[in-house]
């Protein structure tokens, strides 16, 4: 049995073979059951060539008002995830001069975490007559989410990460983006070592409103 079927067959498939539309038997499944894998639960392999592709030409079947395609994949492994460790560690000293050694170290580590790393950018059009820059950004997030839900199906495991390193024009450069571009987040890839903790989720019927004009209008 190969990862893709044996993923589809942890998510419920009876038989993953029968079938070329299994998985997309299995779709509201893998949406409701997405979890998050935390860096320290990722180990190799991490997604292969073809893996990859599926992966990112789901994303490229994301929401694009305009279609103006603002999504860019930055794909960073191997060597080049060490290199990317001395860009977040450089901008971090130029962000906080008094940043400490082992601070500066622990930003070297955090693309070591996973076997491969994406960062999700948005490449904004600015001045569209009708799209603005956040629908861009938006588009750019809806990419890195279907990245994600690819990659629980194809067997891998994922988590989506922020902070200052999104916003530092530096690391921005580094990565060949503009400064008024957007980085989403930095997708962290690999292979589970196991199932994470359930985590509780809210009801979506508490989040819910039924929205009339003749009705008062409602609160959370």
């Amino acid at each position: 049995m190969t990862k893709h079927e044996q993923s589809l067959s942890r998510l419920g498939a009876t038989d993953v073979t029968a079938s070329p539309k299994a998985s997309d038997k299995l779709l509201p499944t893998c949406l409701s059951e997405r979890r998050s894998i935390p860096p320290k639960l990722l180990t190799e392999p991490g997604p292969n060539a073809e893996d990859l592709k599926t992966m990112l030409d789901a994303a490229c079947r994301s929401p694009d008002h305009g279609a103006l395609r603002p999504w860019r994949f930055i794909t960073i492994e191997g060597d080049a995830r060490g290199q990317l460790g001395e860009v977040f560690a450089s901008a971090r000293k130029e962000r906080d001069p008094d940043a400490t050694t082992r601070e500066l170290e622990a930003e070297r580590r955090k693309p070591l975490r996973a076997p491969l790393v994406i960062a999700v950018g948005a490449s904004v059009t600015h001045d569209h007559p009708s799209v603005r820059e956040i629908d861009q950004v938006l588009s750019a997030g809806c990419a890195a989410h279907a990245i994600l839900i690819a990659a629980q199906v194809l067997g891998y495991g994922g988590i989506w990460l922020t902070g200052s390193n999104c916003h530092d024009p530096n690391v921005k450069r580094a990565l060949g983006l503009r400064s008024e571009d957007s980085i989403v987040g930095y997708l962290y890839l690999g292979t589970p070592l196991k199932e994470p903790p359930v985590r509780e989720r809210p009801n979506a019927d508490h989040l819910r409103i039924s929205w009339s004009l003749s009705e008062s209008t409602a609160t959370f």
